[in-house]
């Protein structure tokens, strides 16, 4: 999380790049860089941005388990028998070359 104190104008950015990109590789906090006092833009170093995006991506596998973990309750699941043989004859109808 950042603070107050991580939050800059772009133009001082601008002026000390060198600075502001060692801070944030030295303490792995991000920093916020306001365009007319508004916030434009957040600079995070590498690690701290794959971590974020690792997150992100267990996030979203967790809301689709628990999509289907709902679609499951509320009766909307098929036997995965059926879904394969479904599967199985849709392969067939579009390659019926295929040893399926």
């Amino acid at each position: 999380m950042y603070t107050t104190s991580d939050i800059y104008p772009v133009s001082d950015f601008n002026r000390k790049t060198s600075e502001h990109i060692k801070r944030v590789q030295e303490t792995k906090k991000p920093e916020v860089l306001t365009v007319n006092g508004k916030a434009a833009v957040v600079m995070v170093d590498p690690e701290s941005y794959d971590q974020l995006i690792q997150n992100h991506d267990l996030l979203q596998t967790i809301k689709n388990i628990a999509i289907a973990n709902e679609q499951h309750d509320n009766g909307q699941a098929k036997p995965a028998k059926q879904v394969f043989q479904e599967l199985k004859d849709e392969l067939k109808a579009k390659y019926p070359d295929a040893n399926l």
